[in-house]
């Protein structure tokens, strides 16, 4: 899997959030891990099934879906073909803006 950051950190300035795409080979992904911060995956091509290491859903073209802090969660590209996903993530030590 590589990934290149398209927003925020060093690709950009960013108060709240970074973006970044992911590209995963045919049968790659990545390992079940945990993570502190919530993350929103959109596939932008392919098809990736997604896993909590409870629950597996795949994922087409513009399928999203989110991954609240400290879930788990697994990707592999099901498809014969690279496929691409959207990240969105806080930045890291960044505390929400509380609703008005």
């Amino acid at each position: 899997m590589t990934m290149v950051r398209l927003q925020g950190r060093e690709a950009g300035p960013a108060d709240q959030l970074w973006l970044g795409v992911s590209t995963i080979q045919p049968g790659g992904g990545t390992t079940l891990d945990t993570s502190p911060a919530e993350k929103f995956y959109v596939v932008l091509a392919g098809q990736v099934l997604v896993s909590n290491g409870a629950e597996e859903v795949v994922l087409s073209p513009w399928d999203s879906c989110r991954f609240a802090p400290g879930e788990a969660r697994r990707l592999r590209n099901i498809s014969g073909t690279d496929a691409s996903i959207l990240l969105a993530m806080p930045l890291a030590g960044h505390k929400p803006i509380e609703a008005p």
